[in-house]
């Protein structure tokens, strides 16, 4: 039981995570064309607990309850991994990010996320509303704006060969590009980092 909890709390290859997540669609599509999403499972969630009377929600969520159970497993995958088969290895991080990173003020390369940034003073402060609040309100609206998320439209939109779902992801990736490389460092600048 030791030597399998090792083999799975080590770092995965992407020519094994890859192919993984990229099986999700035949699957989906084999088990009777369902789409694979994670935001759309907020909207099934709101449909299940909002009173009937508001159109956006007046659909059968019961369909779509598969959701959310992938997204409950998420969840419940992701503490396992972080709490029982976390890597003890160190972080490794290239050199040149982490001098982009120290740009911006972030100093701590222990955890897998940024200390600095990613702790509860911080998310009670000006700085974590801005970031963590309304930044999640962007991303939310950007995401049912979009019609789905970066996962479903680059997983399940791009191999099924959905226009909509290119386009989406060029601009996700664009937006992203953008945000790090011009708008990233003078925002956090700005409240403070």
């Amino acid at each position: 039981m030791n030597q399998f909890i090792e083999w799975v709390s080590q770092p995965w290859s992407w020519y094994v995570a890859g192919p993984m997540i990229g099986l999700t669609v035949p699957a989906l599509l084999i088990l009777g064309n369902k789409t694979f999403g994670i935001s759309s499972s907020l909207r099934h969630i709101c449909a299940a607990c909002v009173p009937a009377g508001i159109p956006f929600f007046t659909y059968n969520w019961k369909k779509e309850i598969w959701n959310l159970l992938f997204v409950l497993g998420t969840a419940i995958g992701g503490f396992i991994a972080m709490n029982f088969l976390a890597n003890p290895d160190t972080i490794v991080i290239s050199e040149a990010t982490q001098s982009d990173l120290r740009a911006l003020g972030i100093t701590n390369f222990s955890d897998l996320m940024p200390t600095e940034i990613f702790n509860w003073d911080t998310v009670l402060s000006g700085k974590g509303i801005l970031f963590f609040v309304i930044g999640g309100l962007l991303v939310g609206f950007g995401t049912r704006y979009a019609g789905g998320c970066t996962s479903g439209h680059a997983i399940m939109g791009i191999s099924s060969l959905q226009w909509p779902s290119l386009v989406a992801t060029i601009f996700f990736m664009l937006g992203g590009f953008f945000m790090t490389h011009v708008l990233l460092a003078p925002l956090m600048k700005l409240v403070g980092f």
